[in-house]
Order: structure tokens, then sequence, then C-alpha cells
């Protein structure tokens, strides 16, 4: 399906340049991004997906320090894009502002909720862009649509200027076609030091997390395996079954199982519980920052959010505590799990972009399991690359790198290390 000129990415097309000052030597020199708008931008209002959200709030009187150094790095804003309501759906789909068009399916939701910064990269409408990931919103539209998406590791890059959705989750993170941009992009904002890459120690894939997705086990573990025994040697990776290493692990998560948790071909009872716990801490966290404007203002929201937003509001703190005890357990099993400079490869997401106004019912287990996947850097904090593999009967699907916190530039070095020979036709 033949994409609009500017794909709809777009909320606001305005052009914010480097400081005159700024020498033709800098990192980002000559480079164009995009914004998603949720980022303050001094002189606009910062809409937040939703117009009842842009009618009630003021002008931005100063712009997100992320966005600043980005600028001040001699890259060119070249507009604000259109987001998910309030950060709250993976999706992509935006009722009053429209969908942007997916540049790798036409006929398929973009990802969200950072959707029209993940197609102005895709549809090579700036070289990269910034989004934020909560609970998978740059991962998921870098997936859908193709490209690189990084997640950094939690509190890592300012998430000040940025309107909070979640803050135990809430991170700033960028898209790119190119992991040396992305990379770039990224020792911008991490404020990275120029050192000689580390090799991965061990590559850890988990056999459960694989049979999750839609795309043939062997299509990724055999390409993955491939290309890692011809870079580092075979004697690196490691299958495990992550399910049950996190169920001996993380004793808190027994607050989380249910009968719904069973175990079966579309769920990982460990990681289903995970889910559940990043999603009610999600919901509460939201409620705190946005309850009282939604029950003053009583925005219209689309269908799915409106459900998502309203079932914020009626969230306790009744298991929060457990929650943070989750988060603490999970964080440091898993690192003891990578031990030093090991690297975890996931699917980033089930299979491919579902298709354009699929019914909400119809993509509960897509959904499910897209959490359970997603949880693993969320609720760790650890950062997370989505790296693009090519198409499988036509669609566009990707593997992910889970590093340690605080790991960001070893994993930076090890996607672009891995680029060019792990990418399918």
């Amino acid at each position: 399906m033949a994409a609009p000129s500017d794909c709809g990415a777009f909320m606001n097309r305005i052009v914010l340049r480097p400081p005159p000052s700024a020498a033709v030597d800098l990192p980002l020199h000559g480079l164009t991004f995009a914004v998603k708008d949720i980022f303050d931008v001094e002189g606009q209002v910062t809409g937040f997906g939703n117009p009842d959200w842009a009618r009630t709030h003021a002008i931005a009187s100063s712009t997100a320090p992320a966005v600043l150094s980005i600028l001040g790095a001699g890259a060119t804003c070249i507009g604000k894009t259109v987001m998910d309501e309030m950060a709250y759906s993976i999706n992509g789909e935006n009722k009053h502002y429209g969908t942007p068009t997916n540049p790798c399916a036409g006929d398929c939701v973009p990802g969200g909720s950072s959707s029209g910064s993940a197609v102005a990269v895709g549809a090579k409408l700036a070289d990269f862009s910034l989004g934020t990931d909560t609970g998978g919103s740059v991962r998921v539209p870098a997936s859908y649509c193709g490209i690189f998406g990084f997640r950094p590791s939690h509190n890592l890059v300012t998430t000040a200027g940025v309107i909070p959705m979640a803050q135990s989750f809430d991170t700033v993170g960028w898209f790119a076609r190119d992991p040396l941009v992305l990379k770039r992009v990224g020792r911008v904002l991490l404020q990275l030091p120029d050192i000689d890459p580390t090799k991965p120690a061990q590559i850890i894939i988990p056999k459960d997390c694989f049979c999750l997705s839609s795309i043939p086990y062997e299509l990724m573990t055999n390409a993955l395996s491939k290309v890692v025994e011809n870079l580092f040697g075979g004697d690196i990776i490691k299958f495990v079954v992550l399910g049950d290493y996190v169920k001996d692990n993380v004793p808190a998560l027994s607050s989380f199982f249910s009968d719904s948790t069973s175990d079966d071909n579309f769920n990982i009872p460990s990681l289903a519980a995970l889910s559940s716990a990043m999603r009610l801490l999600q919901s509460y966290e939201f409620k705190k920052n946005h309850g009282e404007w939604v029950s003053a203002v009583k925005p219209e929201l689309g269908p799915g959010i409106a459900e998502r937003v309203h079932a914020a509001l009626q969230t306790t703190n009744e298991k929060i505590s457990i929650c943070l005890s989750v988060k603490k357990e999970f964080s440091a099993a898993l690192t003891a799990l990578l031990g030093e400079n090991g690297i975890l490869a996931i699917p980033t997401v089930p299979g491919p972009p579902p298709k354009l106004l699929t019914d909400p019912s119809s993509l509960e287990i897509f959904r499910a399991r897209a959490f359970s996947l997603l949880s693993i850097a969320g609720v760790s904090g650890f950062c997370q690359a989505s790296i693009p593999l090519g198409l499988h009967e036509g669609f566009p699907f990707s593997v992910s790198l889970v590093a340690k916190h605080r790991s960001d530039r070893f994993l930076l070095d090890i996607v672009e290390m891995l680029h060019g020979v792990v990418k399918l036709s």
C-alpha cells in the first residue's frame, strides 16, 4: 500500500536548528530528527496525543533537556509526531489525529505509543527520532516498522520536560534505520565515553520466549546462533528456559499467579505474572499522574484507551509494595543470569504487526504474549535494542538484545557488530 508523502507521522511540522555556534564536527551534524508529542518544545503545546489535553494545557516555556542535547550535538528537528493518546497503547492508532502509515505494511498498525516517531524514520522522513518507552512504546513500533529501536537503562536519560506516564518504567528512547546512527544518538543522550568495544561473554537464548512468537522458532534462533558463532564462537551460546528461572528466583511473583496464567503454547506463567505486576504498577502511577485531570476534564478517548484509562482510575495501592519487591527481585535475578557482559536474546514482539482496526478482543492473546516479552526489560530496568531481521511472509520481524542496567554502550556496540550479518531476506 502506498503511503502519503508524510505518512501521517507529523502532528506539527516545525524546524528547530542547532545553535548558530554549532561546529560541523559535532556528532550529529547534518542529521534530521523528529520528536514525539510528549516532549516539551518551547513555544509549542505538548499535546500528549489528545486534543482535550492540548486544549487544557499551556504552551511549553522551555524545551526538554533530551531534545536540547540532540540539537546541541548538531542535529535539526523537523517536527513533532503523532502518538497514542496519553501514551497508553502499543498499537499506534489515534482516532483524533489519524494513524501514521506503517511504511513496511500499510494495512497494519505502526505500533505505539511512539507511532509517528517510528514511521518518520521508517519512511525516511528523518534520520532518527525520539520517543518514549514505558511498556514497550519504542520497541514495539521499531519492530512493526522494520527499524532499530533502543530503550535505554531506566533513569539514565533524563525525562525532565517529558509528560510522565509511569515513572517506574518511563524512558526516553530513540529510533534509527542504521545502527551507526543509533549509536551516535546514544552516545549523545547517554554521554558515553569513546572506548574500545567489549565482546559478549555469553548470549543467552530462552527457548520458551521464542516459542511465544508466531515466527518459526528455527528461523530466528538458528540465524542468530550462526551469526554469534561466526563472530564470537559458538561456546558463548547458552539455551535456557527463562520462565522456570524467573519462577524459582522471584518469590514475590507468587502474588500475581492466577488460573489465567496456566502453562500453554501462548503463555509462560511466570512472565505473565511479571507482566501483571508491571501493568498494575503502571496503572497506579498513571492514576497518580493524571487521574485528577481525567476526572475533571472527561476527555474524549479512543477505543481501547478509554477502557484502559478507566480501569487505571480504579487502581488501589493494595499490591503496590509487592510490585516494588518484584522489581527488585527480578532485577537481581536477571543480573545474576547474565553475569559479566552477558546478553539475553528474545523476540521483540510475538509476531508481525496486527491489521489496522482489529477488534481488541481478538488481540488479547497477542497482547498478553507481547507484554510477557516487554516486561523483561521494563521490570528489570535493563536496556534493550530491537534489531530488524527483514521480512517473513511480507511482514517485518525482529529480535531484541537485552543487557544489564548501565550496559548501554556495550549493547550499542553489540548491535553494531551484529548488523549486516544477522539480517535475513
